[in-house]
């Protein structure tokens, strides 16, 4: 009998309301046997505290670059070389830009420009911010790169609209990202 490796998913949680449901997808994902090390964008920390997440996941979580102090090799950096997926749910549109565009300014894009792990991004975000031109643009721009996308779904959002734009269901998501790492498996084989 063949014991199954845990996969490193590094989750990136960004700025929506939609962030509380990372702390279900972390625990999720653990549940799954994967060890999962939450990366927080400075906004995120408004709507979900990184002890949640560190709690759930059993491992530091990075909010900024100035997490990195106690080793010599940059946290982002070995992060993105660990990861065997980069989730990033949920995802808003400015954080989908700054991937677009190949902008690192906080430790989630930084890992985002250096890992080789595939993408999966859950977008999270009022309707018309998703339907705009230049989000569109971006996803697609991302698509061509290889990155994945769940999502959004329709239904009423934090916002008082009714639309596109709501996160897609955590299990799902979990169940995406549990078929993507097995791929990976099934590629090595």
């Amino acid at each position: 009998m063949t014991t199954k490796q845990p996969k490193c998913v590094v989750l990136g949680v960004t700025g929506s309301i939609a962030a509380y449901k990372s702390a279900e997808l972390a625990s999720l994902l653990v549940k799954q046997g994967h060890d999962v090390f939450a990366v927080m964008t400075r906004d995120a920390v408004e709507f979900i505290t990184p002890l949640t997440l560190q709690t759930l996941s059993k491992n530091p979580v990075s909010t900024s670059f100035f997490d990195e102090k106690e080793n010599w090799r940059p946290g982002h950096i070995e992060l993105a070389d660990r990861a065997n997926l980069l989730l990033i749910a949920p995802a808003t549109a400015n954080v989908i830009a700054e991937l677009a565009h190949g902008l690192a300014g906080h430790p989630l894009a930084a890992i985002a420009l250096a890992t080789r792990a595939q993408i999966l991004v859950a977008p999270a975000m009022n309707g018309k911010m998703w339907e705009h031109p230049a989000t569109q643009e971006n996803v697609g721009t991302l698509k061509a790169r290889g990155v994945e996308f769940i999502g959004p779904e329709e239904g009423m959002l934090a916002c008082g609209y009714e639309g596109v734009g709501r996160l897609w269901k955590v299990d799902e998501i979990a169940f995406r990202a549990e078929f993507l790492l097995a791929r990976q498996d099934n590629l090595i084989a």
